[in-house]
């Protein structure tokens, strides 16, 4: 006699700076429907969203975190460090620390992983043993803005320079069905010249652009984020997420007929 369970349902976050506190309304959306999450990996914001809810902290908690930014807050983050970056990234680590539920990926209720850059090789590089913070903060390190984590000898910079939508490590960490969040499938410039000052982000941008559309070929389902914008300010501007927030649980709910399509399939 055969048992039958549910399928596993795993959750790619992906990177986008600021675009990722959609990733709140997407878990909002998701518990509302009692959407299982068992496994997620993050990169970028991906990670930091991930890591927070991974951790123990609930979805409320981490809008109401989200809430109380402020500029004020943001600046206090703000350690400057010229060399291999602008930011040294140390009390962004902290903060990341002092409101994750627990310090190490073993301790998570649900497993995590979050996605760096291997800055020697090139490679992603999946973190999801030991310390998290560190690993989260590795994770965000926006080139040029955020001096690269050194992690055991090896240099880690933001994931999405190389797995923007971790599809493929949700996929290895044992998900039946992956849902992957995408918040770059919509590209903008509307600048027919770009400035000299915004060349090296448009550029990322359209790395993340076409990395991320690979990347969710293999997923199940994907939620598509359009935040109407690709503004190098708006991608530092964590301040007044309430729209983003509210773009991600409405994108969600376009495709939960489709996420109970899928999870209502059982597997032997």
């Amino acid at each position: 006699m055969h048992t039958r369970t549910r399928q596993k349902v795993g959750l790619a976050l992906g990177s986008g700076g600021s675009k990722g506190l959609a990733h709140i309304g997407v878990i909002k959306a998701l518990r509302a429907h009692d959407i299982p999450i068992d496994m997620i990996a993050g990169s970028s914001i991906g990670a930091m969203i991930g890591g927070l809810y991974a951790s123990g902290r609930s979805i409320e908690d981490i809008e109401k975190i989200s809430w109380d930014a402020n500029w004020r807050m943001m600046f206090a983050m703000v350690d400057p460090k010229l060399k291999r970056g602008l930011i040294r990234g140390n009390k962004v680590k902290e903060f990341i620390r002092h409101e994750l539920k627990v310090n190490t990926f073993e301790e998570c209720p649900i497993p995590f992983s979050a996605i760096a850059t291997d800055m020697q090789t090139g490679a992603f590089h999946v973190f999801n043993a030991g310390d998290m913070a560190t690993a989260i903060r590795a994770s965000i390190s926006v080139p040029v803005a955020f001096k690269p984590e050194e992690i055991d000898g090896g240099i880690y910079a933001d994931g999405g320079l190389s797995a923007p939508v971790p599809v493929e490590t949700v996929r290895q960490m044992g998900a039946d069905i992956v849902v992957a969040v995408n918040l770059d499938k919509h590209y903008y410039n509307e600048k027919k010249k770009p400035a000299w000052y915004t060349v090296a982000y448009d550029s990322l941008n359209i790395l993340r652009y076409h990395l991320a559309l690979q990347n969710v070929e293999d997923a199940d389902v994907v939620i598509d984020i359009d935040t109407h914008t690709s503004d190098v300010f708006d991608f530092f501007n964590f301040v007044d997420g309430a729209e983003k927030i509210a773009i991600g649980e409405k994108a969600t709910e376009e495709i939960i007929p489709q996420l109970e399509r899928v999870t209502a399939e059982q597997v032997k």
